[in-house]
């Protein structure tokens, strides 16, 4: 079985090195707790907040350790999945909740939480005893590397990416890492960003726009943003339509597996969810979906079936990122409502040749900006810009006293002190100031001040 994917140390070693310590005047937890942030770089702003992030840290090692015992317990059922200390064990669960769930479906959902006027899956020629005992589209080439969300909403981009990502590849014979972040800045008929959003409007989104641009040329940056019009024409890969698999019908599930990597939404707010490590996650769990993720295959071990799951919160949760669920529970939703709400894409054309290089940014009619920088407005009379200048960053925030762009993911312009700010209200670094001059068809030499991202 793998191992764990929080790239802890073994935790009964851990335990060890602590009861050492703890002979010091450290205590147990806090030897413990010292480890654990020295695995994961974690640090502290204040001893407050330290002690404040020690006292959850001991309670959920109290909630691994409780659940874990069981495994070695006389009598009873030993649980067939194991829990750690992972890269999420100083948040409390409702802490973890908020960041990361909670956030699937929005929109004209609906009470059955699916898009009007889907395609139904119908199963394959000869049913389910037509598909293999055991599938893992890994092993075929069809997923791309495990994702992380950071504390963007936005599970059900990755799950929709991962779904194209694997059809593109069995069709196409190319593995291509797509763009969560266009979906995220660009897909908001129906879906919300990191907000929220649902898997079959990602579909219907790539569809309608003639395809998706790539992780690489349009990366994530776990923040809303403007979309980014120059790239959303860069359709790399494409697809022709989706498909729902009929809610509660696992054997249907099972076929459409066979064939290719599932979009699926499940609930993910057990709070052993949060600290799963490895073996066949059996709940118990409701079936209220609150997340998004990708079945890559199935198979079975000691007599138990399951699901392979790719999650999207990093390699340093569960095993290397994954989860194996458990499959054939009995219950029609499945464990954790997985049978639920499953879609895919499909795809029977080729994708398009590559995209040309987007040219220079238009301005105006007779002005523009090198390719890869932003048009800003240097001079404004009346609402209208008589004199434009050229940020030399590419999708930059030009800010309102018309000297000072920013970039995009520092999108908050101070000009008293010339810096810019993210979200949460961090600055970034300064490399120096350039000037920029713009290709106006005016005379002029206005320059702006280019603050980069370290």
């Amino acid at each position: 079985m793998p191992s764990t994917s929080c790239l802890l140390l073994p935790l009964l070693l851990l335990l060890l090195a602590a009861a050492a310590a703890a002979g010091g005047g450290l205590s147990a937890h806090e030897a413990l707790f010292d480890a654990w942030c020295a695995e994961h770089g974690k640090a502290y702003a204040t001893p407050e907040e330290r002690a404040a992030r020690l006292a959850v840290f001991a309670d959920n090692a109290a909630f691994v350790a409780a659940h874990n015992a069981r495994a070695n317990a006389v009598g009873g059922s030993p649980p067939s999945y194991t829990l750690a200390l992972n890269a999420f064990a100083d948040l409390t669960h409702e802490e973890f909740r908020a960041a990361r769930l909670g956030r699937l479906a929005v929109g004209r959902v609906g009470a059955t939480l699916r898009s009007a006027g889907a395609p139904v899956f119908g199963g394959l020629d000869g049913g389910v005893a037509a598909v293999p005992d055991a599938v893992d589209w890994r092993k075929k080439g069809a997923v791309t590397k495990v994702k992380n969300q950071g504390s963007c909403g936005a599970c059900w981009s990755f799950s929709a990416t991962g779904a194209i990502e694997g059809i593109n590849k069995i069709k196409t014979g190319s593995l291509v890492s797509l763009s969560e972040q266009e979906l995220i800045d660009c897909d908001r008929s129906y879906n919300n960003g990191c907000g929220g959003g649902l898997m079959d409007y990602a579909f219907k989104f790539v569809i309608k726009n003639g395809g998706i641009d790539t992780e690489d040329d349009y990366p994530y940056r776990q923040a809303d943003g403007t979309c980014n019009k120059n790239k959303l024409k860069r359709r790399v890969v494409t697809i022709d339509g989706y498909s729902d698999v009929p809610s509660n019908k696992e054997n249907l599930l099972l076929q459409a597996v066979a064939q290719q990597p599932v979009s699926v939404g499940i609930c993910g707010s057990a709070r052993a969810f949060q600290l799963y490590s490895q073996g066949i996650f059996d709940g118990p769990c409701p079936t209220s979906l609150d997340h998004a993720v990708l079945i890559v295959g199935y198979g079975s071990e000691g007599g138990k079936d399951y699901w392979i799951v790719k999650n999207s919160w990093g390699e340093r949760w569960g095993m290397k990122g994954y989860m194996h669920m458990h499959r054939n529970t009995g219950a029609s939703s499945g464990i954790c409502g997985i049978n639920m709400m499953p879609s895919f894409p499909t795809k029977t054309s080729p994708n398009p040749p590559p995209s040309p290089g987007p040219g220079p940014t238009k301005c105006n009619l007779l002005t523009y900006c090198p390719e890869g920088s932003t048009c800003c407005c240097s001079w404004r009379v009346l609402g209208l810009c008589l004199s434009w200048s050229c940020c030399g960053l590419d999708n930059a925030i030009c800010c309102k006293d018309n000297r000072y762009c920013c970039p995009h993911d520092y999108p908050i312009c101070d000009t008293v002190r010339a810096q810019c700010l993210r979200a949460n209200g961090n600055f970034s670094g300064i490399e120096g100031i350039k000037k920029k001059q713009s290709f106006s068809k005016v005379p002029s030499w206005n320059g702006l001040l280019e603050l980069m991202d370290q």
